[in-house]
């Protein structure tokens, strides 16, 4: 069995590129990616290199893509940082439509993307069922809106 893994070591960077692929998608620092693509370029290497060269070239590649590769993914994936909206803060600028109407003064229901919210206007005047609005505000729960 060992002579079996000594000739095929492909197979063994194979199982540690994928068990650490694996293992990030549970901690998405993207550390243990870096150590995948370090695998990687082991296996790449284990077909005429021997065992101790393929650890030092993964191990360089390693820490070669944690150090070129992981800010350049990080900056992708937080490309937007503290601004990105999110839950109801994102519903501020979508469009709803009315389905209960909404009095002056009073209140009433939206419908924006299949969930319903409680809204109110700041129009003087009644927004009839069925109206489209803009959510131009949010109070915890309950949505302002203007007719469009």
């Amino acid at each position: 069995m060992i002579d079996y893994i000594v000739s095929n070591l492909w197979i063994f960077w194979a199982i540690i590129i994928f068990s650490c692929l694996i293992l990030e998608l549970s901690s998405g620092d993207f550390f243990i990616t870096c150590l995948a693509i370090g695998a990687l370029f082991s296996l790449g290497s284990s077909f005429f290199l021997p065992f101790w060269a393929q650890i030092s070239i993964g191990a360089v590649c390693s820490v070669l893509s944690i150090w070129l590769i992981r800010p350049k993914i990080l900056h992708r994936f937080h490309a937007y940082g503290e601004n990105r909206l999110s839950n109801a803060d994102a519903l501020i600028g979508r469009i709803g439509i009315v389905i209960e109407a909404i009095p002056a003064g009073g209140s009433g229901y939206v419908k924006v993307d299949g969930d319903e919210w409680k809204a109110v206007s700041q129009v003087p005047q009644e927004i009839k069922k069925g109206n489209k609005v803009e959510i131009i505000g949010r109070d915890s729960i309950i949505v302002t809106v203007k007719l469009i």
